[in-house]
């Protein structure tokens, strides 16, 4: 089976720490490289807090490198509420021996992009700075990027009543890659919203008993915490990996081709994702939308995955 090739870009992040374990692991994914940005906590801290996971999966081959330390325009603001003030609290991790590397996160992907045969998926999971700021300086890697499979926006908002936090933190890059013309799948709230981790999913990770999945059963405890003290989940949602787990089945993902918009210049609704699921605005589709998911099947691909880090354990 011919394996599919992804960059990560991401800003962990509890769930984006699921994201990198799954794509590393999976049998069907290429991670070619994970490239962090600011968002959850300061970029020094997701950077910091992408080599950890990797050190603790063993993912020593993979570049990690560094990108954007604030939006575009705005200042930015993190979200110690959710992940604490280290973006990945919870979980204690030594200091990682991996390094990062000095190569600019956007150069990183205009680079991969440019010697590629237009195979590379970019998987960002955080603000989409990154992701703007590669097209700006290179416009001929559009047409080279297979898809941009991204975790934001929604029908709703979850940082404001509006807007989803990632869109949020950077609505003028957002608009740059909705309207870039490179294939876009958006994986917002409406879908992960029920990626919940249940009891019963908590458990079946526990049993793994490996040190992966034990990494893991302590960001859902810890992030089971937050999401129940400030969003009332009984359960948190796992965001995040559903865009990894995206490019393994998009079967999996309830999905529809429509027109959506960013909004930049509302004093409430900055941010916002204008999702026209009746067609009521005339504009165009110009992306491809993801509205629900199967909650066994995606569950069922992460934990089967994160099995794999057991293998010759003993």
């Amino acid at each position: 089976m011919m394996k599919r090739k992804i960059i990560i870009d991401c800003d962990p992040g509890h769930d984006d720490a699921i994201a990198i374990l799954v794509a590393a692991a999976h049998p069907g994914l290429d991670l070619m490289a994970i490239t962090t940005v600011a968002g959850n906590a300061e970029l020094e801290q997701t950077t910091l807090n992408a080599l950890k996971v990797c050190e603790i999966a063993g993912i020593g081959e993979v570049p990690v490198a560094p990108g954007a330390g604030r939006p575009l325009v705005r200042n930015r603001e993190a979200a110690p509420a959710i992940h604490g003030s280290s973006g990945m609290d919870g979980p204690v991790l030594p200091e990682p021996s991996l390094r990062a590397a000095e190569e600019h996160a956007a150069d990183l992907m205009i680079r991969k992009l440019m010697e590629s045969e237009g195979d590379i998926t970019l998987v960002p999971v955080g603000p989409l700075t990154n992701i703007a700021l590669a097209i700006r300086r290179e416009p001929r890697i559009v047409p080279k990027i297979q898809e941009i499979v991204l975790m934001g926006g929604g029908t709703f908002g979850n940082w404001t009543p509006a807007a989803e936090f990632n869109i949020w933190a950077d609505a003028e890059a957002a608009q740059i890659v909705f309207e870039s013309g490179a294939p876009v799948t958006m994986i917002g709230l409406d879908a992960t919203h029920q990626a919940l981790a249940t009891p019963e999913i908590n458990e079946r990770i526990w049993a793994l008993g490996n040190r992966v999945s034990d990494f893991v059963g302590e960001l859902l405890l810890y992030f089971g915490r937050t999401y129940k003290q400030f969003f009332n989940f009984d359960h948190p949602p796992v965001h995040d990996v559903c865009s990894v787990v995206y490019c393994i089945d998009p079967v999996i993902f309830d999905c529809r081709f429509l027109n959506v918009a960013v909004e930049t210049k509302g004093e409430l609704s900055y941010g916002m994702t204008l999702v026209d699921i009746h067609g009521v605005t005339g504009r165009p589709p110009n992306m491809t939308a993801a509205l629900g998911l199967d909650h066994g099947k995606l569950w069922d691909v992460i934990i089967g995955t994160l099995s794999r880090y057991g293998e010759g354990e003993g």
